[in-house]
């Protein structure tokens, strides 16, 4: 597959984003909604549905993943399956947390991080894009009113810088942590960074605590759209498999071979054509699961979904995330959280970041490893107040680290 033709599919969502974005509510309203988002603290869960208005987001989503398929491009960098789920975990996330301003000090601290190693950016590109899961860290010193605005600027940014500038060295070693079995090892390291940052402005009475502020106006317009671009996705798969050199069938077949242990390119293992078509499924398969819950299609959800999308070319497909999905709506039906809340929703299909075990281990290790992700996302949240966008992904760590040697230990024991 020519890479022009990958740069146009990879830009094809946030193209539309800002089109529709401008179109919804016309240019001027959307434009003067950015500025409530770029000012807003940010911290999970604020909604920018509701904080700006639909076309300010949809505008705010679209810029941002416009900007990251420009770098990839300026830096020549490899559209595969890493590169894609960072763009539309980035997307994703510009519904609520993630912004034109906030993303900003991530990236140059991580730009400060390869000057030091004497590495060009590319190499750390990939952690810079799923780095400004800490991203809120700045939105909050900054616009949180605990500090003067004087001091609040020049503080945010410098702790959005140093968040940005350690996030590389930590990132491979929290790998050893779970073995690759949480997909998001970016969220894991970004839990540890956010909860040791949080800690230290909370020892100075800054006060940092979790959000809940949620929009439930767009649930059908949101949905219909979702619906119609997986659509546009899955054409485009079924296209391009027409002169691939293996026929899309065969090519998915080994991608649900795959267990979706990091690392697992489905962009290498299938191919392109397969690898989009694996994408409009998930994307059907998470608004299937959104419906069935009797959830709302609002920012956060709406992050779910596109993040599942995405990393449908880096780890995820139906055998794995099934059985994950399966045990965080057994463990709502018997724990204190509503099933259909928000909350559960999007531990749901944030937690398929633990598909990787069910693909290992099999069906009954997948849902319990969705059961005990439900306990663990409600509680770790605390820790960093917000400020780690990834709080699926700083649980999922945890999660696997408790129940792969576990199981490791059991099967040894069979084997024996």
């Amino acid at each position: 597959m020519k890479r022009i033709h990958q740069v146009y599919i990879l830009g094809l969502l946030p193209t539309l984003l800002v089109l529709a974005g401008l179109a919804v509510e016309g240019p001027v309203q959307a434009v003067m909604g950015l500025g409530p988002i770029a000012t807003s603290p940010s911290i999970l869960l604020h909604d920018y549905l509701y904080v700006g208005g639909l076309g300010a987001t949809l505008l705010n989503a679209g810029l941002v993943g416009l900007i990251c398929c420009a770098l990839i491009v300026l830096l020549d960098i490899d559209i595969n399956g890493p590169f894609i789920a960072a763009v539309y975990t980035v997307i994703g996330f510009c519904f609520f947390g993630k912004n034109l301003v906030n993303i900003w000090p991530i990236f140059v601290g991580v730009k400060f991080f390869a000057n030091t190693q004497k590495a060009p950016f590319k190499n750390y590109a990939l952690v810079a894009f799923f780095g400004t899961t800490l991203a809120p860290l700045g939105s909050a010193i900054a616009f949180n009113g605990n500090f003067n605005g004087v001091w609040s600027i020049p503080l945010a940014v410098l702790f959005g810088i140093a968040a940005g500038f350690v996030l590389p060295p930590l990132a491979s070693h929290m790998l050893r942590f779970h073995d690759g079995y949480n997909i998001y090892n970016i969220g894991f390291t970004g839990g540890i960074i956010g909860s040791f940052f949080t800690a230290l402005l909370r020892s100075f009475d800054f006060a940092v605590t979790p959000a809940s502020i949620l929009s439930s106006e767009y649930h059908l317009e949101i949905f219909v759209s979702l619906m119609l671009f997986f659509t546009m996705l899955l054409f485009i798969g079924l296209l391009l498999s027409r002169t691939a050199e293996q026929g899309i069938i065969e090519a998915t077949k080994q991608i649900y071979k795959s267990s979706g242990r990091l690392v697992s390119d489905f962009t290498i293992i299938g191919d392109y054509p397969s690898t989009f078509c694996n994408m409009a499924v998930m994307g059907y398969l998470s608004c299937l699961f959104v419906l069935l819950l009797g959830g709302t299609f609002n920012g956060p959800v709406v992050g779910g979904v596109l993040t599942v999308v995405g990393f449908a070319a880096f780890g995820k497909h139906p055998r794995n995330t099934i059985p994950v999905l399966a045990g965080v709506v057994i463990a709502s039906l018997f724990k204190v959280w509503e099933i259909g809340t928000t909350g559960v929703v999007i531990a749901g299909l944030f937690g398929t970041t633990l598909a990787p075990i069910a693909g290992q281990y099999g069906v009954v290790a997948g849902m319990a490893a969705g059961f005990f992700h439900l306990s663990i996302v409600m509680n770790v949240g605390m820790l960093h107040g917000g400020v780690n966008l990834y709080n699926n992904g700083f649980a999922g760590g945890f999660v696997a680290s408790f129940l792969v040697p576990i199981i490791d230990a059991f099967r040894r024991d069979q084997n024996r």
